[in-house]
């Protein structure tokens, strides 16, 4: 498959690349899509994501809380993390997989920094 197709068929915002023995390479995410494929009029049916892809993103291990993972997305602007367990892949957390309840939190945290 390739790259702008990837998302559309499953309908996912993002695509981890990795190796055989489940290794992160990348990230391929819709914003990779619109910034390294259309907008530089490459071909969205022969790109692969390994070529346009977000190499060695920001990653979290397991276990870690709601807070802790929409703190990251929110600090480094992402809506995707990979979860990695030493040097395997084990899954991804979007923003999107959080209730309300995680991102009021967030949101508090964040205007009582902004008031300090």
């Amino acid at each position: 498959m390739r790259s702008v197709r990837l998302p559309r068929d499953y309908r996912i915002g993002a695509v981890l690349v990795t190796e055989g023995d489940h290794r992160l390479l990348g990230i391929f995410t819709a914003r990779d899509a619109v910034h390294r494929v259309l907008s530089e009029g490459k071909s969205a049916a022969r790109t692969k994501p390994a070529e346009v892809m977000t190499h060695d993103p920001t990653t979290m291990p397991p276990g870690r809380t709601a807070i802790e993972a929409l703190r990251l997305m929110d600090d480094g602007r992402y809506r995707h993390v990979p979860v990695v367990d030493g040097d395997k892949v084990v899954g991804i957390v979007s923003r999107f997989d959080f209730s309300g309840i995680e991102l009021d939190r967030l949101d508090e945290e964040t205007g009582l920094w902004e008031r300090i």
